[in-house]
């Protein structure tokens, strides 16, 4: 995500009102040198005046075409002023408009839930204050992605001639970039390939590991297209603490339980970076060519590297970004460099994207489009996503049904109320319940789902029927993906891994 304070680059088309500009956000600039972005303005004037210079910062950049990565930095904190002004005033911020001397929000105690600190939303931190979980109107916001419309749905719909997967239906895929690009070509019968990828940093991934791949499956099935697969397990010898060959084991293990989602073999490549680097030239020439195209300070202002981390670290988002790219893989697609690439992958996963598509251009390749999902929560609540490392803010595939029970039982945060006849009075919030975030993401059936809602928000259904009905839904799931896992056999995965032509037409 976007940190770095960049200083403002006037380059050589920007024009005299430009430079003017410049100077007077130079000017407020020496005042508030040691301040911090949304701190240092004592009072709503203050507040008004930086807002202004930061409008016109933002104005400055876009005219003089500055780089992407300056000016989304620039809109972000300028979106963060506006939220503190907010605050402040309890007013929202108008241009000419300025605040009058009373306009102070008294403090009476704590914020309103609105008014609580901004989420942490970067590829290694999620967090927020919220037990609803991340605003994701305001990350889309703040990422500039676009939201996804029942519009938008409607017309996945028309295009594959197929109902829209649960995960679409519901919004847990709830943003994207250039999705309606893709409908466009496929209308004109050109096809396109799927892009995603897993972190391997464990041999035993959790259930929320696998929503990217059960809706990738569903796009692979339903535009019958190619899929390629990257295990970043080179990411995890450089972020953790683990050695190179613990983390190309995990990279094949949870391979097996990808491939065990229901695969075809024929249209899907998976691939470990640190086996594929070295064999295909094409892939590191574009490794290279994104390097190339990215400075130190863009990677630092995208994702507040240091000058402590390692060069590895601050070279990765290259090898991340390669594979939106089709002639990173001359075996499936030969030379050819124009074909769409789709990413289907958590929202976290955005700024490495944003990068490449800024790059994209650049070196003469189509930008590719994303599509956005939320995060799965931790048992604990939606404060956070779920942890490979904490054994009890998961449900692991590997568990049994006992323990399904008792971390449901034991963990899952609940929305009811203290005691029974409080909760069949007032009833539940489902907004907040663990068990019932679960089940949108896992039971099929929009009407029992919506009943399940209503039941437990009038007081009907009680805290211990949902999670009951929670673990009737996930002990089979994980029964049936822990019985075709057994099925992947190490010859299987190398059937997967192998570079090799895939079947689709282009």
């Amino acid at each position: 995500m976007f940190r770095g304070k960049n200083l403002i680059r006037i380059l050589p088309q920007a024009d005299a009102s430009c430079q003017s500009s410049v100077q007077s956000i130079i000017r407020v600039k020496k005042m508030t040198d040691c301040q911090g972005d949304g701190e240092g303005a004592n009072s709503p004037m203050e507040l008004y005046e930086k807002l202004n210079a930061q409008g016109d910062k933002v104005r400055v950049l876009k005219t003089a075409k500055a780089e992407k990565a300056e000016i989304d930095a620039a809109v972000q904190l300028l979106l963060k002023l506006k939220v503190d002004y907010k605050q402040m005033t309890g007013q929202d911020y108008k241009a000419g408009s300025p605040p009058s001397e009373n306009s102070v929000v008294p403090n009476n105690g704590p914020a309103a839930d609105d008014a609580k600190d901004e989420d942490t939303v970067d590829p290694w931190n999620v967090s927020t204050t919220s037990a609803k979980g991340v605003d994701y109107d305001k990350l889309i916001v703040r990422f500039g992605s676009s939201k996804i419309e029942k519009e938008l749905v409607d017309r996945i719909e028309k295009v594959s001639g197929q109902k829209p997967h649960r995960f679409l239906r519901r919004g847990i895929f709830f943003s994207h970039r250039d999705m309606h690009q893709v409908l466009d070509a496929c209308e004109k019968q050109k096809s396109f390939y799927l892009y995603t990828g897993r972190g391997p940093s464990s041999e035993a991934m959790h259930v929320g590991h696998l929503i990217p791949f059960i809706f990738t499956k569903w796009l692979q099935d339903v535009f019958d297209i190619p899929l390629v697969i990257q295990m970043t397990d080179d990411e995890k010898y450089l972020w953790k603490d683990l050695t190179i060959e613990d983390c190309h084991h995990f990279a094949v293990e949870n391979a097996k339980d990808i491939i065990a989602c229901g695969f075809d073999v024929n249209k899907t490549f998976i691939f470990s970076d640190l086996d594929y680097m070295g064999a295909c030239p094409e892939f590191y020439r574009n490794v290279v060519k994104i390097q190339k195209h990215v400075t130190f300070n863009q990677v630092k202002g995208i994702f507040g590297f240091t000058d402590s981390d390692c060069i590895g670290k601050i070279s990765f988002p290259a090898i991340q970004a390669a594979p939106s790219f089709s002639n990173s893989f001359p075996q499936i697609f030969g030379g050819r460099k124009d074909i769409q690439c789709l990413i289907p992958c958590a929202i976290d996963q955005d700024p490495y994207f944003r990068m490449t598509r800024d790059v994209a251009p650049r070196i003469g390749y189509p930008k590719p489009a994303l599509l956005h999902s939320t995060f799965f929560p931790a048992l604990q609540g939606a404060q956070t996503k779920m942890s490979a490392s904490d054994a009890n803010s998961s449900i692991f595939l590997t568990d049994t049904p006992k323990q399904i029970k008792n971390k449901v039982n034991k963990h899952a945060f609940s929305g009811g109320k203290d005691t029974v006849e409080e909760h069949r009075k007032y009833g539940g919030n489902p907004d907040v319940d663990v068990a019932f975030m679960y089940l949108t993401f896992f039971l099929e059936d929009d009407e029992q789902l919506e009943k399940i809602r209503q039941d437990y928000s009038s007081g009907a259904l009680l805290t211990g029927e949902l999670k009951k009905i929670l673990i009737e839904t996930l002990q089979p799931m994980i029964t049936q993906h822990q019985e075709r896992r057994k099925q992947v056999t190490d010859e299987t995965v190398k059937q997967f891994m192998t570079p090799r032509p895939l079947n689709f037409k282009l």
